[in-house]
């Protein structure tokens, strides 16, 4: 008996040799596959060693991994996360070059598996070609008729700046601002996108914007990194991409049911707002089916137009109202002004364009695919390849800013002390995929400031000061701080 449990034994061990045996084998057989895939091309850019089968994942896909790797291997250097050849361009000379000089060969996007589960190839940050070109189109002569051929738009950010005010003069003590201000903005773009504004003190309003504030968070971290580089591993766990799924989930339910409350009551000889000439538009394009035009993709812009325009003017304002607090020499004014007022207030334009290169609200944009082979500071870049252009490194590049690293609106005034531009100014990015509401938030930013600042001083509580380090990595934020109103 002992003797066969022996043989048994060891025909077992031999089983487990060759199980063994055959995994060694398969691994080998993927490790070579793995390096022959992702082998540099001729003439590729530099970048750092990878792991097998993951590549770059541990050096983190943020904008300060990115500075780092940049001063090792140049203004272009590449990386690989899974299976994704990653060329990262930073500096203004080689980021206007991707731009601007060949934005043609770098103008479409690619597939993000996350977010491709909320816009599936609609709207207009993710979509590529004839449809994107529509759609991207009807927006911008939108947003320029509402804004520029009409003065309503100027009347209700005026509007909401006294509402925003108000909220401040209720506070008795510190307080923070940013729920008001999210509010604020989101009301502005909700006038232009649908028609009406909320109360500050909604409770559904403002949990909707705290669930998209959260989401802004979470992106640029790593664990959303990993889904996108193994969304079929990603997907079956926990992370925050359940998060930010869910929270884009109630935004999409909330904006169809103002498309569907539209509906029911369109008037097409009255367009109030973008929902309105929108719907009048799917009738009018409902020969050209490759251009887009239905209610899916209209909720899908309608999503695009308030993120642009809500996140992005909160975050600036929040930076705006932290850099005065931590420098309140810099405050003025003694009526409401007006957007007319803009040309003559020089020292103002300085402060706020200051503001938006060091509070660098979207340090990374969102990634662009070469559409043929091309070269860029001397490197071939194969079809196909990823770009991710750091906009954090042009708005911080020592080539082409006086003193890159500190907040000084000197760097947008003349010796005489008028307003210039600067060339290397890219917080909406720049070329073809610009961002659509860079006018409108200007004129944002200004009224709400410079009424703010007309109406109140502001100060940090006595014995606090405030943090110039940033929450996010995907988009950056204010921490979370306290200040006190004056009214003057």
């Amino acid at each position: 008996m002992w003797l066969l449990s022996l043989l048994q034994g060891a025909a077992w061990l031999g089983d487990a040799r060759a199980v063994l045996l055959c995994v060694l084998a398969v691994l080998v057989v993927l490790l070579v596959v793995d390096l022959y895939r992702n082998r540099h091309p001729p003439n590729f850019p530099p970048g750092p060693p990878g792991l097998p089968f993951l590549g770059n994942v541990s050096v983190g896909y943020d904008y300060h991994s990115m500075n780092k790797l940049a001063e090792r291997f140049g203004s272009v250097f590449s990386v690989r996360w899974g299976g994704d050849r990653v060329v990262v361009v930073s500096g203004y000379r080689a980021v206007r070059e991707v731009l601007v000089t060949q934005g043609d060969v770098f103008l479409e996007r690619p597939i993000s598996p996350l977010f491709h589960q909320v816009f599936k190839g609609n709207g207009i940050s993710t979509s590529n070609g004839y449809k994107w070109r529509r759609q991207r189109q009807f927006s911008i002569a939108h947003l320029k008729n509402f804004g520029e051929g009409k003065k309503s738009l100027e009347r209700h950010i005026q509007l909401e700046s006294n509402f925003l005010c108000s909220a401040f003069q209720q506070e008795t003590g510190a307080f923070n601002p940013k729920a008001v201000i999210s509010s604020a903005s989101a009301n502005v773009i909700g006038s232009l996108v649908f028609g009406k504004r909320f109360d500050y003190d909604e409770t559904d309003f403002q949990n909707l914007l705290q669930k998209v504030q959260e989401s802004m968070l979470l992106l640029g971290t790593v664990r959303v990194q990993l889904y996108d580089s193994f969304p079929w591993l990603f997907k079956h766990l926990p992370g925050p991409h359940e998060v930010i799924l869910s929270n884009y989930a109630l935004l999409v339910s909330f904006l169809r049911r103002e498309i569907e409350k539209h509906e029911t009551d369109w008037d097409p000889s009255d367009h109030r707002d973008f929902i309105d000439a929108y719907i009048g538009q799917i009738d009018k394009k409902k020969e050209d089916v490759e251009a887009g035009f239905d209610i899916d993709n209209l909720a899908t812009c309608t999503l695009d137009l308030f993120e642009a325009g809500s996140q992005t003017v909160a975050s600036t304002l929040s930076w705006s109202l932290v850099y005065m607090v931590k420098y309140p020499e810099i405050q003025g004014q003694s009526r409401q002004p007006c957007i007319g007022d803009r040309a003559g207030m020089h020292y103002t334009e300085a402060v706020l364009h200051e503001t938006q290169r060091m509070g660098d609200l979207l340090p990374l944009a969102i990634p662009r695919l070469a559409s043929r082979d091309t070269s860029l500071a001397g490197y071939s870049i194969p079809q196909g390849s990823l770009i991710v252009v750091n906009l954090s490194s042009v708005l911080h590049d020592p080539n082409e800013w006086e003193t890159p690293l500190q907040f000084n609106p000197q760097h947008f005034l003349d010796e005489c002390g008028h307003f210039r531009k600067r060339d290397a100014f890219y917080p909406f990015s720049a070329g073809k995929r610009q961002c659509i509401a860079e006018q409108l938030v200007r004129m944002e930013l200004f009224l709400f400031f410079s009424t703010v600042l007309q109406r109140f001083s502001v100060s940090s509580p006595p014995g606090q000061e405030v943090s110039l380090e940033p929450e996010g990595l995907g988009v950056l934020t204010p921490k979370p701080f306290l200040m006190c109103v004056r009214s003057r």
